[in-house]
């Protein structure tokens, strides 16, 4: 169910007079604070290079902290793509360019 969906529901139950005012209000601004919280264009911005966590340019550090996952685990897949596909320094080389430094 979409967003504007559950939101015509809540309405509906709002306007039958099953949820109050104020639980109308807390139910539709939780149902819209979840749905700007959610996503991956939330964490694509929140992507910094790290000033403590880096080796070359902070970008596994960065990758890091917007994930939850170790640096370390993101430079050996880098290496990883160096090694067997070619393009992972092409793509390190392109994050260290275009990802801002945190500050």
């Amino acid at each position: 169910m979409s967003v504007s969906e559950e939101i015509k529901r809540l309405h509906e139950l709002h306007q039958a007079g099953v949820l109050s005012d104020e639980e109308f209000a807390a139910a539709k601004a939780r149902l819209l604070d979840k749905e700007a919280s959610s996503g991956i264009s939330n964490d694509i911005t929140r992507l910094r290079r790290s000033n403590t966590d880096r080796w070359l340019g902070g970008v596994c550090g960065g990758l890091g902290q917007i994930t939850g996952v170790e640096s370390w685990i993101w430079r050996l897949l880098f290496v990883l793509f160096v090694l067997t596909f070619g393009f992972g320094l092409a793509i390190y080389i392109l994050l260290w360019i275009f990802v801002p430094e945190e500050n």
